[in-house]
């Protein structure tokens, strides 16, 4: 018996499978997005596959362990988010909150993060909505959201937790760095082989035995084994110990800029590049978000510090 055809979607359910396939693939995986939308896998893969029928295109290519955008798909998700903010605004803008916001926000955000970069975007949602008061905690861990009654987090690195919507903000470059009297006056290494003899310092979040070092031009990598002298999980830290020339780190170009300048410190390798580090702006899924909220996680999006703006935001 041939199994009836999908119907076409109607006006109505449009926006929700639009709102559905940009959260498999800002998720990964429609199992993901199935847990994050609170639905079930078979509910996601139908929705999708409607979708897909009412454009009359194949928006997604799926592996046993992976999905990608096909060239449709690409350009389907890049107007589905146009077209999400576009309503998400207008909704704003008729029930009145987008103009006044008040109330307040529990964010979470890394320390060295937030106390510096994301600032100035911090600084322009107070400003532009000045009832709004926002508690703004550092530290590292992505929190319980339900648990802490927080709002949303900034995350630097990997996001592991399927349940949440992680948004990739963009990505931070790092370089390896030392203090010139780590060296006692003998020449640059510029080859990763020839750091492994040199003390460490493990920014352990990160990294904490191996290092993996990549080639700027040639694409190859190296990985090298390390047992460093001091182990932190505070990237200041580990910049003040590299500025005594206690050992060689591996830290965000950002944080660098200045003792690089100043030749406080100075690049090893310089040919050689740390894999970049993924940002993301991550919050527990909700079909009823606050308008504050929205409004803060397009903030953060629109005012990215430059070093991320510049990076592939994937």
């Amino acid at each position: 018996m041939t199994k009836p055809a999908l119907p076409l979607a109607t006006g109505t359910d449009r926006l929700l499978l639009l709102e559905t396939f940009i959260r498999i693939v800002e998720a990964g995986s429609l199992s993901a997005a199935a847990l994050q939308l609170g639905a079930t896998q078979p509910t996601i893969s139908r929705r999708l596959q409607l979708l897909e029928r009412t454009l009359g295109v194949r928006l997604l290519q799926r592996s046993t362990h992976a999905i990608r955008l096909t060239e449709d798909g690409q350009r389907c998700y890049e107007r589905a988010r146009e077209l999400t903010t576009t309503w998400q605004s207008l909704e704003s803008e008729v029930s009145g909150a987008g103009e006044d916001l008040a109330g307040s926000l529990r964010v979470v955000a890394p320390h060295a993060f937030g106390q510096n970069q994301f600032m100035d975007a911090l600084a322009h949602y107070l400003r532009l909505y000045p009832r709004m008061r926002v508690e703004w905690l550092l530290h590292d861990r992505v929190p319980d959201f339900i648990a802490e009654n927080i709002d949303c987090a900034i995350k630097v690195g990997p996001v592991q937790d399927p349940s949440v919507v992680a948004v990739k903000l963009g990505e931070v470059p790092r370089s390896v760095m030392a203090a010139p009297s780590l060296l006692g006056g003998g020449p640059l290494p510029r080859h990763p082989s020839e750091l492994a003899a040199l003390p460490w310092l493990a920014l352990r979040t990160f990294y904490r035995n191996e290092v993996s070092l990549t080639h700027v031009r040639t694409g190859e990598v190296v990985c090298i084994d390390i047992v460093p002298r001091l182990s932190t999980d505070g990237l200041y830290a580990m910049r003040k110990a590299a500025l005594q020339g206690l050992g060689v780190g591996i830290a965000s170009d950002w944080a660098l800029r200045d003792d690089l300048a100043s030749g406080r410190l100075v690049q090893l390798a310089p040919d050689w590049f740390a894999p970049p580090l993924p940002v993301y702006l991550v919050y527990a899924p909700s079909r009823l978000q606050p308008p504050r909220l929205r409004r803060f996680i397009e903030i953060m999006r629109e005012h990215l510090p430059a070093e991320l703006r510049a990076s592939d935001a994937g």
